[in-house]
């Protein structure tokens, strides 16, 4: 024990980790609150010198960075809080059985019917419910849902010629963006999600440099609506140059228009 305890203190009180590119500052004494899991053997019988880092000096798991933050939640709190219409249970477990969590993974493992219940262990809400509802109701939310706002925005160009019917050029969108509280963000679109240019900020921080992967704004509404967002406002702008000095050339209009969506 007095060699474990050695080499824990040569880890600093304050830890700061890079989960597949995504960035997680907390505690030792959090990173080793499960006794027996595989953070609690790293930062307890091992020393910083023999954990890989990053090229900034941050201990580096290649592990799902998204969903590390339920690991870390579960780590500090020693429940299963997840947002409603979370759909990556299944991976989820898996991650907690990579990080040899065995408690979280029986708590997210499906019934025997492969139906899932909450914490208590009793059915859901939904299964409670009367099974004629209203189609203005709208899906009860549980008490951990994360609720909020997400801006969703594009830039569109089109020229316009002297024969409007056969001249019209449309131009594909060129980048769709998202504007929100950064956990939101990745809630809900994922993968899709371009991170880039902004990699490094907290998840309970707000962006508005990120953008997504691919350029039709209906794959992003459809998204959206599946995890209970409704739209809310809309607003765009637009101006019109010409191609040339002659007022007879064809005329480039550029518009942006934003979308701003709730749950």
């Amino acid at each position: 024990m007095a060699e474990t305890g050695s080499q824990t203190s040569t880890f600093p009180e304050i830890v700061e980790l890079n989960v597949g590119g995504q960035v997680y500052v907390t505690r030792l004494e959090t990173l080793t609150s499960a006794p027996d899991s595989l953070l609690w053997a790293k930062f307890t019988h091992s020393s910083p010198g023999e954990l890989p880092k990053d090229s900034k000096g941050r201990f580096f798991i290649d592990r799902d960075g998204f969903l590390f933050r339920y690991i870390l939640d579960y780590l500090r709190d020693s429940e299963l809080s997840l947002p409603e219409f979370f759909k990556e249970r299944r991976r989820l477990q898996k991650e907690a059985d990579f990080f040899q969590l065995a408690e979280l993974s029986r708590l997210l493992a499906p019934g025997k019917d492969g139906s899932y219940t909450e914490d208590s262990g009793e059915p859901e809400e939904a299964e409670l419910s009367s099974p004629v509802t209203s189609s203005s109701d709208r899906t009860p939310r549980s008490p951990g849902a994360d609720s909020g706002y997400i801006t969703v925005g594009y830039r569109g160009s089109y020229t316009i010629g002297r024969d409007i019917q056969a001249d019209t050029k449309f131009r594909r969108v060129a980048r769709i963006t998202v504007c929100s509280k950064i956990s939101l963000a990745k809630e809900v679109f994922g993968e899709t999600l371009n991170e880039s240019r902004d990699p490094d900020r907290p998840p309970d921080r707000y962006t508005s440099r990120y953008y997504l992967k691919y350029n039709f704004l209906e794959q992003a509404f459809d998204r959206l609506a599946e995890v209970g967002f409704h739209m809310v406002a809309c607003n765009s702008t637009g101006t019109c140059s010409y191609g040339g000095n002659d007022q007879g050339d064809d005329k480039l209009w550029t518009s942006y228009t934003e979308y701003v969506f709730s749950r």
